[in-house]
């Protein structure tokens, strides 16, 4: 193959470059050249790299072309275009050889990851990445299958597994143990002349002195730091003095409404906030008794100092200068008068949140917590009053998606993690408890929607198993929403509230809902209706036994 040195020009096989002026000898004059001095030139321009002779090529624009030149044409494109197919099939071949030693091709699994390995001393291992691993699913494809029956079987499995076992009940010496710090804290007697538990705690401090300085509620939020601004200025207008001495009343929550997440309790909670004599802790949903008394803001940053039991009593110190200005106003006239002010806290998580035990209480029962949030709760209030608000368990979970799920939300999605999830669930349960695995955190993080939460009777048998059942009020979301008025006064009676006037009720009953589902959810359009049969076959003999264990099929929910 020749080539023209002066040109860079490619001459092909039949000499089509013979007109190339400056191949013609030495008598050839590049002034009278029409091609030398650049007429008649079409510049062709490579790409933006630089070429090792030149940058543009000059072609001729009056060659002459021939059918040797076209057919030779074709076929370097054919040769191209063959040695390209070559160069892919090579590369398919690699990924494949490589995918299946490695075990990465997307193969299509039957619904069963296999069931967990049964090592319950793991289970008191506190390294949260060695549990991780324990419960860590086999990594096969499930996306897009819809296979009923084959789900159908993994739920089959799991209601074979389940037993309602009641719980023992630990001592209350054993609860010491746990926390001695808030025994010696929380008193266990409380003012005979407030209707909600209060009592008085000496004050150390002076007027210099900043007694919310190390609470962690306005350490770590931004959102808290007005509220506590505005303590400051007013603590020391608050303080009790009796002989040389300040006290400051201190006060804990006369009712909790303790769940369920995505179930109404924000409605629930601005509702009763309207009420004359119902106050509230300064931020809705402290989570102090699940979570932050354990060091947890978000489980997956890992632990912070853990919050003691001051910073939670400070959250419900407005409500306390209120009920301190009743006892105080009615001492100079009527020793007899009680305050009737109470306070609520709306953590929906303290119902079923117990997943932090795992990592401070090491004396578990076959992986099952030793101690759980009512307990202790229990230990200090044991006429506390408590409100459940419940909603189909079903519609509960796919709200509970939407509201959660970040990204690439969809009902096929939905479908998908819900499928992985009952795998999970069915891998715990076929080794373990029905409440060894509803309290086992390294799964409850590890399953993509919380399936978990919607065990509503789980749940409420082990709080039945401290509380007495008249301190529980039990709701349906489904009730209030049809029937607000009629909701509202079962919680007024309930928590003894004294009567309203008419205005003042149609403000509480009448006033839009709170926390509905937000546009762009609702234009993802309901589940499937696989998804749905699917849930109701697995939440079926946990709704059964709550409708029977409180005495209402309501809690069915069949017509829903």
């Amino acid at each position: 193959m020749r080539y023209c040195i002066n040109c860079c020009i490619h001459l092909l096989p039949n000499d089509l470059h013979r007109q190339c002026f400056r191949c013609r000898g030495p008598d050839h004059n590049n002034q009278k050249c029409p091609v030398c001095r650049g007429e008649n030139k079409i510049p062709l321009y490579t790409d933006s790299k630089q070429m090792k002779w030149l940058a543009v090529l000059e072609v001729r624009t009056d060659h002459c072309e021939s059918w040797n030149g076209f057919f030779c044409l074709r076929k370097g494109k054919l040769c191209s275009l063959m040695f390209g197919l070559i160069i892919m099939t090579l590369v398919m071949v690699s990924y494949i050889l490589t995918g299946a030693k490695h075990g990465l091709l997307l193969i299509p699994s039957p619904f069963h990851y296999g069931a967990f390995a049964s090592n319950p001393s793991l289970m008191d291992n506190e390294s949260l990445s060695d549990m991780k691993d324990y419960y860590q699913p086999s990594k096969m494809n499930i996306s897009y299958v819809k296979d009923y029956p084959s789900i159908k079987l993994i739920i089959d499995t799991i209601t074979s597994k389940i037993e309602f076992i009641t719980r023992q009940r630990p001592d209350l010496e054993e609860l010491r143990k746990q926390e001695p710090h808030m025994f010696s804290v929380i008193p266990n007697k409380f003012l005979p002349n407030s209707k909600n538990p209060c009592w008085y705690e000496e004050y150390r401090g002076n007027t210099t002195t900043d007694p919310y300085a190390t609470n962690s509620y306005a350490l770590y939020s931004k959102r808290f730091r007005i509220i506590f601004d505005y303590l400051r200025k007013v603590f020391w207008n608050h303080l009790y003095h009796y002989k040389d001495k300040h006290y400051r009343l201190r006060c804990l929550p006369h009712f909790y409404i303790i769940g369920q997440p995505k179930c109404g309790t924000t409605d629930l909670y601005d509702r009763l906030r309207l009420h004359p004599d119902v106050r509230f802790s300064a931020i809705k949903e402290p989570h102090w008794w699940t979570r932050k008394r354990f060091g947890i803001i978000r489980l997956r940053d890992g632990f912070h100092d853990r919050y003691p039991v001051e910073d939670y009593l400070d959250l419900f110190d407005l409500a306390a200068h209120q009920i301190q200005s009743v006892l105080q106003s009615d001492a100079g006239k009527d020793r007899g008068k009680r305050n009737n002010i109470i306070i609520g806290e709306a953590s929906a998580s303290t119902m079923w949140d117990n997943n932090a035990w795992i990592f401070f209480y090491d004396n578990s029962t076959e992986g099952e917590p030793p101690f759980l949030i009512q307990d202790f709760i229990h230990a200090f209030q044991p006429n506390a009053k408590l409100i459940i608000m419940l909603r189909d368990p079903v519609e509960r979970l796919y709200s509970d998606y939407l509201y959660f799920a970040s990204a690439n939300k969809s009902a096929e999605d939905f479908h998908e993690k819900v499928a992985e999830s009952l795998q999970l669930f069915e891998g715990c349960v076929l080794d373990f408890s029905l409440r060894a695995c509803v309290y086992n955190n390294t799964l409850n993080n590890a399953m993509p929607v919380r399936l978990q939460v919607g065990l509503y009777v789980v749940y409420l048998l082990d709080w039945l198993t401290v509380f007495n059942k008249d301190q529980i009020l039990v709701l349906r979301l489904e009730d209030h929403a049809s029937n607000m008025r009629y909701t509202m006064h079962m919680v007024f009676q309930f928590l003894d509230l004294g009567p309203l006037s008419e205005k003042q009720e149609a403000l509480i009953t009448k006033s839009p809902a709170s926390n509905t589902r937000r546009p762009e959810d609702r234009s993802l359009g309901p589940m499937l209706p696989t998804t749905k049969a699917i849930l109701r076959d697995f939440y079926r003999p946990f709704n059964t036994k709550l409708a029977q264990v409180l005495f209402d099929d309501a809690f069915l929910w069949k017509r829903t």
